[in-house]
Order: structure tokens, then C-alpha cells, then sequence
């Protein structure tokens, strides 16, 4: 895998960077594009890549780019040779994207479609895309496995993540040298260890780690919580919450997978049995004309019946994977966790149910683990630890790159809070200790 190139579009972004991460410290090269829909600049400088820089000691190429800017990005292919790309780019938040229906969907599925295109056109077939639970809709079993029915989708981001998977299954099906995997993930939490890079939001901060972390830090008044009397343990809302980090990990499994499973033989069949008869009537059905036959003898050595399964083609030739931790946890337990992790106080009120609302939603990961050999391998504990760490060494976010520095161009931490050997702190040195969950 050392010295491949690899494509990473919304590499500046909260997943995106991180990924970028994993992917040079695993020996590849990194070209990133991004337009900052979604992500801090500095005059076009993505904040977060100067710092993987600084956390991996590699370099990152960077060019300010949107994907519905097609010749842009057809340039940018030709300039490289490369080898794989990893998707990230998209308009992703839920409510705008019921109100902005339009606007997500030339975003999403065209910006993809150019980039299809591009990568066609400079003979780049392998691709991971960054899917999402949401394709599954309302569960209707949990913890959900890759064969849960999609489609039912409740929101105009989740159906454009939809119909781009179902556009790479036409795209791999009308073209044998295409290598797609599709990476359904379910909550990303958490930051780097090093509290360098993390999840800046710019705009209203929706996702929940960050909000719990802007009412421990006073900069919100109170978490809300809409529904407590839902049929799990505390009544609120459970999901699947997954580290950045491991998150990360997963797009390299991918990657390796991609590479390493070239050259597979398949039988690609209908998988059930139709006699030379049958075929003539149908062939006769379709055309409008007569095909006589004539009887004769057996020929010796002619197979009587024969008849494929084709259950590997189409499990392996459509690639999905979900990636997330298949441990459920409720918004309570995130909130009290974080409030151990913190020692501050993290108030919340509860709200009657959104319509909508989805009560459970956990992933079983088994493929993953067999097929890509790879687990997630931290706990919400350490999702919290790892995010308070980047919330208390940049209290305003990628904004807090102008703050005091320890003389590295790294923030010192500005809250009083340390961390020693990964876990959590307080000032005076004390170690938190749990009790009873709060």
C-alpha cells in the first residue's frame, strides 16, 4: 500500500481529517480537495490539514475545490496519478436538508457524478464512499445488519446517500473494473488523541457531543432532550456512537480491502435453472417469430442440468459495510459519561418526542470484522475523554489557532483540565472516579 495516492474529497472536514490521519500514518500519499462548506479555512489554508501535518510529520496536498466545479476537478485528476479515492464530501445536516431539498441534492449527487467522471477518465476504478445508517430508515430490527431493507429513508440527506449507493451499484454492475465499498457508519464522536484536530461545526451546532460540550463549557445553557418515555432502559433515545479514530481505522481496512481482492473469479448467473425449450419460447415471445425445432438423440457426455450460485458475485461485488461499535448508548449515558470525564455539570431538559425520531438504532459489524479485519476498539468513555481534551485545548474551535501557543503552533490548554496518560484530570492532579454511572 506504501506510496498509492489517494483522493480525499471533504478531507478538511471533522471525518475527513481524520481519515487523512490514519491514511499517512498507514503510508499512503493524500490529495485533498474541499470548498469549506463545511470545514475552517485561513485565506483558502484548511486549519485542520496544517495540523495532521503537524500530528503525522507528512505532507498533504491541498486544493480548494467543489465538486460541481467539474473542470476544476478534472484538472486536478490529471495533475496526479491516483490510485483510490475516499468520498466524503457532502451537505450533510438532516433539518436544512428537509428545507434545502434542492440545493442537497445537485450538491450531492451531481458533485458525486463529477467525480465518477473524473476518476473514469484517468482510469481510477477503486473508490470507499461515505454512506450513512440513515439508507436504513426506521429499523426494523435491531442491531442491523448489512441485509436490512433500504430505502425507506426519513430525510433528503439520508436519500441522497441512498441514491448514490444505488448509482455505484449500477456503476460497478455495467463495469467489471470498478472496486466500490460503501461504508454505512452510524454516530462519529470523539477527536484525535493528541486534541489537535476535532469536530468544529460551522454552522448551528447540531451533533450531540459537541452540544453537551458547549453546555460544559457555559457557552449553551442546557442540553434538550426530545422524549424520555421511550422503550429503553432510561426512556431516552439509544444509538450507536463509534470514535473518530476507529472510524478512521475503517476507511483503511477498506482501502486494503480494495487492494488485495483484485483478480477474484465470480459466477455471475441468475442462480436457477432454464431448460433449451423454455428459452426457444421465450426467445419466439420476444420476437414475434417462429424458431422450429427438431428432436434428436442425447450427445454423449451433455451435462442434464446445470445451474450456478452466484451468492459470493453479489455479496462481494456490492460492498457495504457498517461501521460502528454495536454497543447501544442513550443520550443520558453520553451526557453522563461526559460529565465524569468533565467534572462539570452538563444540565438538560427533557421535550416531548420529535415526529420522526428513530428510539433505537446500533449496527452488528460482524462483516466488518470478518471481511475487513477490522473492530472498533474505544469505548464512549474514551470518545468523551478524547473530545473534551480538544474542546478544552481549543475552546473556540479551529478559531483558537490565533490563542497563545506552547511555541509549537499547538494551543496550550486553556481550561482548567489536564489530561495525563489518556485519562481525564483536574487541575489539582485528582483522578475522576466513577460511581454508578454519574
Amino acid at each position: 500500500m506504501a506510496g498509492k495516492t489517494v483522493f480525499v474529497t471533504g478531507g478538511a472536514g471533522y471525518i475527513g481529517s481524520h481519515c487523512c490521519v490514519e491514511l499517512l500514518e498507514a503510508g499512503y500519499n493524500v490529495v485533498a480537495v474541499d470548498n469549506f462548506a463545511n470545514s475552517v479555512q485561513d485565506d483558502g489554508v484548511a486549519t485542520a490539514l496544517k495540523r495532521v501535518e503537524k500530528i503525522t510529520g507528512k505532507p498533504v496536498t491541498f486544493y480548494k475545490c467543489d465538486l460541481l466545479d467539474r473542470e476544476r476537478v478534472m484538472k486536478i485528476f490529471d495533475q496526479h496519478k491516483i490510485d483510490c479515492v475516499i468520498h466524503f464530501a457532502a451537505l450533510k445536516a438532516v433539518g436544512e436538508s428537509m428545507q434545502l431539498p434542492l440545493q442537497y441534492y445537485k450538491n450531492n449527487l451531481i458533485g458525486t457524478i463529477n467525480l465518477l467522471e473524473a476518476m473514469k477518465s484517468t482510469n481510477c476504478f477503486d473508490l470507499v464512499f461515505s454512506s450513512s445508517c440513515c439508507v436504513y430508515g426506521d429499523p426494523e430490527f435491531l442491531p442491523i445488519t448489512e441485509e436490512h431493507p433500504t430505502g425507506n429513508v426519513t430525510n433528503v440527506y439520508g436519500r441522497t446517500k441512498y441514491f448514490i449507493e444505488e448509482m455505484l451499484k449500477d456503476l460497478s454492475k455495467s463495469d467489471p473494473k470498478w472496486n466500490i465499498i460503501s461504508l454505512r457508519y452510524f454516530n462519529p464522536v470523539g477527536a484525535h488523541p493528541s486534541g489537535l484536530i476535532g469536530e468544529d461545526p460551522t454552522k448551528e451546532v447540531q451533533n450531540v457531543m459537541p452540544f453537551i460540550a458547549s453546555v460544559a463549557l457555559g457557552k449553551k445553557p442546557h442540553v434538550t432532550i426530545f422524549g424520555n418515555d421511550y422503550n429503553t432502559p432510561d426512556g431516552t433515545g439509544v444509538r450507536d456512537y463509534i470514535h473518530i479514530m476507529d472510524l478512521a481505522s475503517g476507511h483503511v481496512a477498506a482501502l486494503k480491502k480494495l487492494q488485495t481482492t483484485k483478480d477474484l473469479q465470480y459466477k455471475v448467473c441468475l442462480g436457477r435453472g432454464i431448460s433449451v425449450l423454455e428459452l426457444i419460447r421465450e426467445f419466439e415471445k420476444a420476437t414475434g417469430t417462429h424458431v422450429p425445432t427438431v428432436q434428436g438423440e442425447r450427445r454423449y457426455g451433455d451435462v442434464g442440468t446445470l445451474i450456478c450460485a452466484s451468492k459470493k458475485a453479489l455479496s462481494e461485488l456490492d460492498w457495504v459495510y457498517n461501521l460502528g461499535t454495536g454497543r447501544a448508548s442513550s443520550v443520558l449515558d453520553l451526557i453522563r459519561t461526559f460529565e465524569l470525564v468533565s467534572q462539570m455539570k452538563v444540565p438538560f431538559v427533557m421535550k416531548e418526542r420529535r415526529h420522526g425520531d428513530i428510539v433505537s438504532m446500533y449496527a452488528d459489524t460482524t462483516l466488518a470484522s470478518e471481511e475487513l479485519g477490522w473492530q472498533a476498539r474505544h469505548d464512549v468513555l474514551r470518545m468523551c475523554e478524547d473530545f473534551w481534551r480538544w474542546q478544552t485545548m481549543n475552546p473556540n474551535g479551529y478559531k483558537s489557532e490565533t490563542a497563545a501557543t506552547n511555541g509549537n503552533g499547538i494551543p496550550e490548554k486553556t481550561a482548567k483540565s489536564a489530561f495525563t496518560n489518556g485519562n481525564h484530570v483536574n487541575a489539582n492532579g485528582d483522578g475522576v472516579k466513577a460511581s454508578n454511572g454519574h
